[in-house]
């Protein structure tokens, strides 16, 4: 059972009691230091804890309610909480069982956004508030896409302190905290004229990547690890089974996104244009790690390299030695500008410049994807073969991103009513 204990007081040794039969305490070296009552109790692990109050009556409220907690199975010990906010946010990261990109990213968002802020506070200390505050600041300096990945990875740790005892709820969860949101942009697709033209802006040896983006809705590494044997030209189908990936500037083989392979079905001009890339640039072997950087190595002869050095296609030098200066043939976007380097001046004293493109996400290589969806979706595809097409885990997902470019159904609807109710419009 549990007792409370007076730290500033000792029994008397001679035994002597007072007048009303109690025994005589005297004062020992800890007289009017610190707290005087100490609640002690049992846990359930059958180990004495104790807390100190300022009030006897502070302390029995405590031991006994501890007690209470015992019973009910809710315990919960008070000084697991002292453990450090980082602590358990390294052991949260060791334990995700997710691909390598996944976890370079939590480590990353951890690194940048969270362990500034809660690294060296004791997890019990952490409030709903302060939480709060935290993604305000986020909110103000980052895209939507930063607090909610901030949030995503704090919230686990937290969840990891509370199953492992060292909280007993998460204030994260607390309803003062206003989980952050993407606000949902409408996609709009491009039109067909202006994909021509990035298309045709292309250099003849990197043709073919735009043409799979808008024929074939793939992602952009899924594109550049393609291989000769993932097209099976008879049956008119295209097997996404790879992706060229960066993980903290290694490149690696690695499943499409969602870990999921899939079927696309090949167009008669997309053939067309595969086997022509095929004839004049034949596909060479490239062999890289699978999954990550240590991982076993694998050889695909894949369609596209670089024409100086014969390496791989990467996103970033695509982007800026290709893609962009493409938009700017196409007049997607204005021509570049030139900047300083950030970096020292060179040997001859002058500061290198280089080319700065004008560039958001609207303007990226996925606006050929959704080009995709919209012509296949005007064209009868359905929602559930689109997902499938492009990859989506959920059709759900899918119907969210592209509901809006559905074609109208409004005249189906009224054709339907006027059927039923025997209604012919009167025509001119």
């Amino acid at each position: 059972m549990g007792f409370t204990k007076d730290l500033w007081t000792r029994p008397d040794p001679t035994g002597a009691k007072d007048k009303n039969g109690k025994p005589v305490r005297l004062r020992n070296d800890r007289w009017g230091k610190g707290k005087r009552w100490l609640a002690c109790w049992i846990d359930p692990d059958g180990s004495e804890r104790s807390q100190a109050f300022r009030t006897r009556v502070e302390a029995d409220q405590h031991w006994k309610a501890m007690e209470t907690d015992i019973r009910r199975g809710d315990y919960h010990d008070p000084n697991a909480g002292k453990v450090l906010f980082d602590d358990i946010g390294k052991r949260w990261i060791g334990s995700r069982v997710v691909d390598p990109s996944t976890r370079l990213r939590y480590e990353t968002v951890y690194r940048l956004h969270v362990e500034p802020y809660f690294g060296r506070r004791q997890v019990r200390t952490i409030k709903p508030s302060e939480i709060q505050a935290w993604l305000g600041q986020l909110s103000e300096r980052f895209e939507p896409s930063t607090p909610i990945a901030a949030f995503l990875v704090l919230q686990g740790v937290l969840d990891l302190a509370v199953a492992d005892g060292a909280i007993k709820k998460s204030p994260a969860k607390s309803p003062v905290v206003q989980r952050p949101k993407q606000h949902a942009r409408e996609i709009s697709a491009w039109s067909d004229e202006r994909v021509r033209r990035v298309i045709e802006a292309h250099p003849d040896g990197l043709r073919c990547i735009p043409e799979l983006g808008a024929s074939c809705g793939m992602r952009e590494g899924e594109i550049f690890g393609v291989a000769l044997e993932d097209f099976d030209f008879a049956e008119k189908v295209l097997r996404v089974r790879r992706q060229v990936k960066s993980l903290n500037g290694l490149f690696v083989f690695a499943l499409p996104k969602n870990d999921r392979e899939r079927l696309v079905p090949l167009p008669d001009w997309t053939i067309a244009s595969v086997q022509r890339h095929i004839q004049t640039y034949p596909p060479r072997a490239c062999t890289l790690p699978w999954e990550k950087p240590d991982g076993p190595l694998r050889t695909h002869r894949i369609l596209f390299r670089w024409p100086l050095d014969g390496g791989h296609v990467n996103s970033r030098t695509y982007a800026e030695q290709v893609w962009k200066p493409a938009l700017v043939v196409a007049e997607v976007i204005s021509p570049p500008t030139r900047t300083p380097r950030p970096e020292k001046p060179g040997l001859d004293g002058k500061r290198r410049t280089r080319l700065r493109y004008a560039t958001t996400r609207r303007e990226g290589t996925h606006q050929l994807r959704h080009y995709y969806a919209s012509i296949t979706l005007a064209g009868g595809v359905s929602i559930k073969e689109l997902a499938e097409y492009l990859g989506h885990s959920d059709p759900a997902f899918t119907l969210r991103r592209y509901a809006h470019m559905l074609p109208s159904s409004h005249e189906r609807a009224r054709s339907v009513i006027n059927e039923h109710f025997g209604f012919r419009p009167e025509q001119d």
